[in-house]
């Protein structure tokens, strides 16, 4: 287990997650083992994670597990795709679930900590798998939910920022220039969803309540953003909230 590192949303923190954010593709593992780690440490402020029960939703290859576990936490990952689970090395990570964010396969009140990283905005019905992350928790337990909004600049994600013009024409550019679908293929594996919504969510599910709602990656003095409708939707670039079951 390692020890628990401060958590500070400043400025130079800021920097190096959006450094590390272009070298996503050529250089995944540094990307998300980088991004992993400050996650734990942001996830750190809400809950104690040494003995934690960990369900990573949507957790691909692993990454994020692999750093709760160093942190202590009982983690499995849970992924419907065998092949984004298989993208590191070829093998499933530790303690590999197979199943649907929208239905996940874990008894009800199971886990401490439920957690999902940039997946929401990948599922067709982002409040059913909002949903099944507070009832798989137990009461007391902690829900960590972020997601790219739809209206910031990465909300297309590799056909970004032509999803401005409608995610539909920003797939099709996309698959014009580069003789391929997106991986991240609007209304097929990709879906518009904003700040408002789960926001509202958030607010008035009697199963849990709102401990933190701010924009995931940018610096603590630009969290009242999430306070203002419309502007949010644009500024936030990633939506973090935090629940405790009730």
């Amino acid at each position: 287990m390692t020890s628990p590192v401060p958590f500070r949303a400043t400025v130079g923190r800021s920097v190096r997650l959006f450094a590390a954010f272009r070298k996503e593709q050529t250089d995944p593992d540094f990307f998300y083992g980088t991004l992993a780690r400050d996650t734990v440490a942001q996830l750190q402020q809400y809950t104690e994670l040494d003995g934690a029960i960990v369900a990573d939703v949507g957790g691909g290859p692993g990454y994020f597990a692999d750093a709760l576990r160093e942190a202590g936490a009982r983690c499995l990952c849970v992924d419907a795709d065998a092949g984004e689970m298989r993208l590191r090395d070829g093998v499933l990570p530790k303690n590999a679930v197979l199943g649907s964010a929208l239905d996940l396969p874990l008894r009800t009140g199971s886990v401490d900590v439920c957690f999902s990283s940039n997946v929401l905005e990948h599922v067709p019905d982002p409040i059913r798998m909002a949903d099944e992350m507070v009832r798989v928790t137990r009461p007391g337990g902690i829900i960590y939910l972020s997601y790219t909004l739809w209206l910031s600049p990465w909300g297309g994600h590799e056909t970004s920022p032509w999803h401005y013009f409608g995610g539909h024409y920003a797939a099709r550019r996309f698959t014009r220039r580069h003789g391929r679908r997106p991986k991240n293929d609007f209304g097929s594996t990709l879906f518009a969803v904003s700040a408002a919504e789960m926001i509202r969510w958030a607010r008035r599910t009697p199963h849990a309540s709102v401990v933190a709602i701010l924009p995931r990656y940018l610096p603590w003095w630009a969290y009242p953003v999430v306070r203002i409708p419309v502007l949010r939707e644009f500024l936030t670039w990633n939506l973090l909230l935090v629940l405790r079951r009730r």
